[in-house]
């Protein structure tokens, strides 16, 4: 910053007329100064980036109508700290809102919630770039913490080897099913996709009107789909993803859905509408769904009674001998760079993902957090509602096919737009196939991504 000198003129001036000008000079300069330093508060960097001004006041907690149980115990158990809880849609289905508010909040410079939870996986794809997302393994997150997340846990949050948001749950996908009824009508539950096949087309020569599965949600690729190995998201690089929709694992089972949603035995209408709730929910006979379809769908939604549903391996391709799975969310916790209250997030972030009060026995999901997971397990076990063992959530936790990435871009908005219309037209998910091809690779090349086939 540069001051400049008073003319004098061409007389010289006095002693003390100079003096006067000289101090006149500091004194706006040092006024210039703090206006200045007023304008952009101090910041200190620390853990890895650099951290504004620490300040008194509410912590202001994001999170979804699912999580606000678990801001409101922390509150209750934590009752010194003052929390402002607001509820927002998760960014449920790739809705973006989060991403949306973020970039209006950086340019007004305010606004930042200091913890937000969001359902969906890839929010570090672009919350680090916008310098939200701050890191968490440099110091705020102890070492022995982040080694308890299940294996791979974190992978969706590690950007160039730095932790930037904690996994919520593991959401691994697995086959619910209906103990009684399958009792009843005689079933055993299907160990591969080709007699999950044969069981459909069985209960709809059978018992008409009664469900093997569901292809009404935006997520349903991420539960057959990626289950079954298919190509279409392959994020092979920061900014590169391969897709192919054409391949035999792509293609056999979306036939194999396309023949269950012909005879009905595979619902279209989507596990939350107002539709399978009113007219399928105690038609279910099998369901692959993500860990949490237990307790969000089958006891919250559907109202499915006590002693009625157990779980079972989501079934594999014959001859298959890598056993894999797919995942539907699971969520992330995102601790922002700009919180004047970093002592009190950190803490609610390690308590919301890792603390037994709510992990390990008040989650609806699949704690990522292993000791968590462990005492989940025996909560559910205990708790009355399922039906004989739950061993097929643990082991499917380890079996989730890597080959299906989490970019930038969200393939549930994707599917929703592009393949969803499509089947609620009457046109098959086989025939759609070229059509969500195409889909991905302009909404990857949108978002910057390097595309091949």
């Amino acid at each position: 910053m540069t001051v400049n000198k008073p003319q004098t003129g061409p007389q010289a001036v006095s002693g003390k007329r100079r003096a006067v000008l000289l101090a006149a000079c500091a004194a706006t300069l040092a006024m210039t100064v703090t206006a200045c330093g007023s304008s952009t508060p101090a910041t200190t960097t620390k853990d890895g980036f650099a951290q504004a001004a620490q300040t008194d006041g509410a912590l202001t907690v994001w999170v979804d109508a699912t999580r606000l149980a678990a801001a409101k115990q922390y509150q209750e158990l934590h009752p010194e700290v003052k929390l402002d809880i607001v509820t927002y849609d998760g960014d449920a289905n790739g809705s973006n809102y989060l991403q949306t508010k973020v970039q209006l909040f950086n340019r007004t410079k305010k606004g930042w919630p200091d913890v937000v939870f969001s359902s969906q996986n890839n929010e570090a794809t672009w919350a680090v770039d916008a310098g939200f997302a701050a890191p968490l393994d440099k110091g705020l997150i102890p070492a022995d913490t982040l080694s308890g997340f299940a294996k791979g846990a974190n992978d969706v949050c590690t950007v160039n080897g730095t932790v930037y948001c904690l996994r919520n749950d593991l959401s691994q996908a697995v086959l619910w099913y209906n103990a009684p009824l399958m009792q009843q009508f005689g079933y055993t539950v299907p160990k591969t996709w080709e007699e999950y096949q044969a069981l459909g087309e069985k209960v709809a020569a059978e018992h008409p009107g009664y469900l093997v599965g569901d292809a009404g949600d935006s997520f349903t690729p991420e539960i057959y789909l990626w289950a079954s190995k298919c190509g279409a998201n392959q994020i092979t690089g920061a900014k590169a993803v391969t897709v192919n929709t054409s391949g035999e694992n792509c293609t056999k089972m979306a036939k194999l859905m396309d023949g269950l949603i012909k005879n009905k035995s595979m619902s279209t209408s989507g596990v939350f509408s107002t539709e399978f709730s009113k007219n399928q929910a105690d038609k279910v006979l099998l369901m692959p769904g993500p860990a949490w379809f237990g307790g969000a769908v089958f006891k919250d939604t559907l109202k499915t009674p006590d002693k009625t549903i157990g779980v079972a391996p989501i079934p594999q391709w014959q001859g298959e001998t890598s056993p894999s799975t797919g995942n539907v969310g699971g969520g992330t916790w995102l601790l922002s760079q700009h919180s004047t209250h970093l002592k009190a997030a950190t803490d609610f972030l390690k308590w919301v993902t890792t603390d037994n009060a709510y992990q390990g026995e008040k989650a609806p999901g699949f704690p990522a957090y292993a000791p968590a997971a462990e005492n989940w397990l025996k909560a559910q076990a205990t708790n009355g509602y399922f039906v004989g063992d739950l061993g097929a959530l643990k082991d499917a936790s380890s079996q989730v096919w890597s080959g299906w990435g989490s970019g930038q871009f969200s393939q549930e908005g994707i599917w929703a737009a592009t393949v969803k219309p499509g089947l609620t037209q009457g046109q098959g998910i086989a025939s759609l196939l070229p059509a969500w091809q195409d889909a991905i690779v302009k909404h990857a090349q949108s978002y910057g991504y390097k595309v091949s086939s």
